[in-house]
């Protein structure tokens, strides 16, 4: 199999797509990638203010660019809905569901949820049903959601403890949970979109080992020097580059190939580095009885309730 590049991408002029976490490393990768393939993006970050210097590099990188920035705090229910009523009925054709945080202490969202399970996948959840009605509106309109290796690193999910109110909290455990969640949803929601009959899909990839600032970001709780150290030491000796981490989520997100529930990562080693294939996930990701149990609880802790 020949190896898939960005030159492989078809031309995306005319269509608009939402990446979530857009301002550094994969977010920005992927929003340069889309621009790049004449996609006009929309740059979806918790501050367009401290985020502009992303805008200005990806209309660097691509002159001429479509891009815009965007307000959205994956950790505020609020903050989702105020999101997709400020995007309003422009037609979407693209959902790429990226950012995250990572191997955090302790902490909560504004809403009350375990600051990881509430940014990388309560808060994912919440806006792809907010925007459900432009991506059903718009032909072949694409959700990519973005997960990790890391999902196979978890055990279990209790999705009646999704907020670590029952156990002691493991920040590592945490992490491996919500990506665990994302492909749950991932695959649920290809499933559901299957059973009513939609054109939209719903596919997932993944950025092996990559080298990105989501590791070192420590949240209201900054992380110890020693620890920036050591993430920074295996970015520098064992990560691909952000770009090359990218390439997954972008070929998830345009190659006319990928067929929905497909999941996208790198075909090296572990799939921690290499050229963009499809690949396999955790047997746990694909379990359709905990993908349901989770989606009817997200709806429970969002408010949001959609393909029921």
């Amino acid at each position: 199999m020949s190896k898939w590049t960005l030159a492989q991408l078809p031309s995306l002029r005319g269509k608009t797509a939402i990446v979530t976490g857009a301002n550094s490393g994969l977010g920005l990768e992927t929003a340069v990638g889309l621009a790049a393939a004449g996609a006009q993006v929309v740059m979806a970050c918790r501050s367009p203010e401290r985020s502009a210097p992303a805008l200005a590099e990806l209309r660097r990188r691509v002159p001429g660019a479509e891009a815009e920035l965007m307000t959205l705090d994956l950790g505020s229910l609020a903050s989702v809905q105020a999101f997709a009523t400020a995007f309003g009925a422009r037609p979407l054709d693209l959902l790429v569901n990226n950012a995250g945080v990572m191997a955090l202490p302790f902490q909560k969202t504004r809403d009350g949820f375990e600051l990881q399970i509430g940014t990388n996948h309560l808060g994912h959840f919440a806006l792809t049903g907010q925007l459900l009605p432009r991506l059903l509106a718009t032909p072949a309109a694409r959700v990519v959601t973005v997960a990790s290796v890391a999902h196979r690193a978890t055990k279990a999910l209790d999705v009646e403890d999704l907020n670590w109110e029952r156990r002691p909290y493991s920040k590592s455990d945490a992490y491996a949970k919500s990506k665990l969640a994302n492909l749950l949803f991932m695959l649920e929601l290809d499933r559901r979109l299957r059973l009513a009959g939609h054109g939209l899909i719903s596919v997932g990839a993944h950025p092996g080992y990559s080298s990105t600032n989501i590791g070192l970001a420590g949240g209201e709780a900054p992380r110890h020097p020693l620890e920036k150290l050591a993430i920074r030491i295996g970015n520098a000796l064992f990560a691909q580059s952000a770009a090359r981490g990218a390439l997954p989520t972008l070929r998830a997100a345009a190659d006319p190939e990928v067929q929905g529930g497909e999941y996208y990562g790198p075909r090296g080693l572990f799939q921690f580095a290499g050229a963009p294939v499809r690949v396999n996930y955790h047997p746990r990701a694909g379990d359709p009885e905990l993908a349901r149990r989770l989606w009817a609880r997200s709806e429970q802790l969002t408010g949001v309730h959609y393909l029921s």
